[in-house]
């Protein structure tokens, strides 16, 4: 069954994949574009990885065992990943805030996802904070279908855009992100961010997350159609967002030095 949704998406992932835009961040203003944009993707992640660690393990007192010991084992240690890392320097951090700090390092401007962070803290749901926020609309709609899948609460659908909406995903993506990137000054923390994820997203999480889609679905037809609809369309405004960012990258012209 999970060959069969993998084979379903492949159409939809290829645009991702191949997309046009990572041909097109030629600039240090390109890439800066980049980062204010998908800034908002990479902290809403944990987001959804939070849901599925209340979903899969205990998080509430008394403490039992909950769900298959090899799950649990897995979603805490991608959590042990992305909330308690280790940067370049070996000091513990967050990859949202690695990602932050290379885009202070490249010069890009932090000050939308600074409110969005500032307006969380003080009580706004995250639909009003971002509707408070002067971002595009497809930052938007892809951080508001996040959390429409964690309102699910349903573990399946919760796994399903986790795996092929970001971990199955990131990977082959965020490659075409790398190339030649190196090269150049003040992306130094960039790399390092993009090269972890794809070290442990390939050699460990996304495997791992394959499997954790079969024991959800298991032999229930409802549960395998609702994870295809929910990944094809978290895949799709994904999409949206690479398309929009691209939109405004062509409008900027300084040569990456």
């Amino acid at each position: 069954m999970i060959d069969n949704l993998t084979n379903e998406l492949a159409t939809t992932r290829e645009r991702l994949v191949y997309h046009k835009l990572y041909e097109n961040l030629e600039t240090i203003e390109d890439l800066k574009t980049f980062m204010q944009m998908h800034v908002f993707a990479v902290w809403d992640f944990m987001s959804l990885l939070k849901a599925l660690q209340q979903q899969l393990t205990c998080t509430t007192l008394p403490w039992l065992p909950t769900g298959n010991p090899k799950t649990r084992r897995f979603i805490n240690e991608i959590v042990l990943g992305e909330e308690s890392d280790e940067d370049a320097k070996g000091n513990p951090l967050s990859h949202y805030e690695m990602y932050l700090e290379a885009m202070v390092q490249l010069g890009a401007e932090t000050k939308e996802i600074k409110n969005f962070e500032r307006l969380l803290k003080n009580g706004d749901s995250v639909a009003r904070a971002l509707n408070q926020l002067s971002i595009n609309q497809s930052i938007k709609d892809f951080v508001n279908f996040t959390f429409e899948v964690i309102a699910t609460q349903k573990s399946h659908i919760i796994a399903a855009v986790f795996t092929f909406g970001r971990e199955d995903l990131i990977p082959d993506m965020f490659i075409g992100l790398v190339k030649g990137m190196s090269q150049y000054e003040k992306t130094e923390k960039l790399v390092y961010y993009l090269e972890r994820h794809i070290e442990l997203d390939g050699d460990e999480h996304g495997p791992l997350s394959l499997q954790m889609i079969e024991e959800l679905c298991g032999t229930d037809h409802e549960k395998w159609t609702e994870a295809y609809s929910f990944s094809k369309k978290a895949l799709q405004l994904r999409i949206a967002l690479w398309d929009a960012i691209n939109a405004s990258i062509s409008k900027n012209t300084p040569v990456l030095t």
